[in-house]
């Protein structure tokens, strides 16, 4: 067992963190402790990190805990991706201090984008989540990984591309997945192993190159492909404009009788930029409160 700790530079808020995480079914979270437990592949191995946050808002602070000291620098550095430790928030927070999404930014203030765990697993829940309402598709996905993926030290790890490419769509479909959704999952999963999409390079594509690699692939249409740049890369300036959540959002926000059209989404989000991720997080995370609330 090994221990590291931490020093994030504030405003960051990991209750919040916690808060949305806590929305998916398989993570393991801890609100009193103030941890969570992070399955990580490092080097094709599994291995399980917990993360606890120990500071403030203003000065946030983690301890790391895993079991083996081989993949240690490397889990780290994974984690500083992941939880977004590696830019500092106020930068992004200031930028939108003057604009119309002040409010919602101070609300929410020290909330970071998180990205899913592996790009794999990022991929096949975005496939799973396609039209679906987000309490079903949270249910299909642990239906999915609880019967076909496994378990260490408490969390939940996803099936790998080598055991969903040998499901039979019957199988998915007996969790209830659509014949179409299973067909997706099973063929992107194949797709990997039999070498003709690698995940591990897109880290290093545009986010151009990134989007017309993906929507070759059989089931992955633009949402999917910009909602694995936004929590699989991690890259900054997305905004879904089909993305129902932040039409819903937009309309809240501004008052609307209907929920805007694309156009009138440009036209919002055009000062959002650089930073058109942490806009659509945002908005995601002001009606998420909304449904909490309820």
């Amino acid at each position: 067992m090994w221990t590291e700790k931490l020093q994030v530079q504030g405003p960051y808020n990991f209750d919040l963190v916690l808060e949305r995480l806590s929305l998916d079914p398989l993570q393991v979270v801890d609100f009193t402790n103030r941890t969570v437990k992070v399955p990580l592949y490092i080097e094709k191995e599994p291995i399980i990190l917990q993360v606890q946050a120990m500071g403030n808002i203003d000065e946030p602070s983690f301890i790391i805990k895993g079991q083996s000291k081989v993949y240690k620098s490397k889990a780290i550095e994974r984690l500083k991706k992941v939880f977004h430790w590696h830019q500092p928030l106020e930068g992004i927070s200031r930028h939108f201090r003057e604009s119309d999404l002040r409010e919602i930014f101070e609300e929410h203030r020290g909330t970071a984008i998180v990205l899913d765990f592996d790009y794999y697993s990022c991929l096949v829940k975005c496939i799973i989540h396609q039209q679906l309402n987000l309490s079903f598709a949270h249910t299909l996905t642990e239906r999915f990984v609880k019967t076909f993926g496994f378990q260490m030290e408490g969390a939940w790890f996803y099936p790998t591309p080598e055991t969903t490419a040998q499901l039979q769509i019957e199988q998915l479909r007996a969790i209830q997945f659509s014949g179409r959704k299973a067909e997706y999952v099973i063929g992107l999963s194949e797709q990997i192993i039999q070498g003709h999409l690698n995940l591990d390079i897109m880290e290093k594509l545009s986010d151009q190159e990134v989007m017309d690699t993906l929507i070759k692939i059989r089931g992955i249409g633009r949402w999917t492909a910009e909602n694995f740049l936004l929590f699989g890369l991690g890259r900054p300036n997305l905004f879904p404009k089909a993305d129902i959540g932040i039409q819903n959002a937009l309309k809240i926000l501004y008052g609307l009788p209907q929920k805007p059209t694309q156009e009138e989404m440009e036209s919002y989000s055009v000062n959002w930029a650089p930073y058109l991720s942490y806009a659509s997080l945002y908005l995601w995370r002001s009606i998420e409160k909304r449904s909490e609330k309820k």
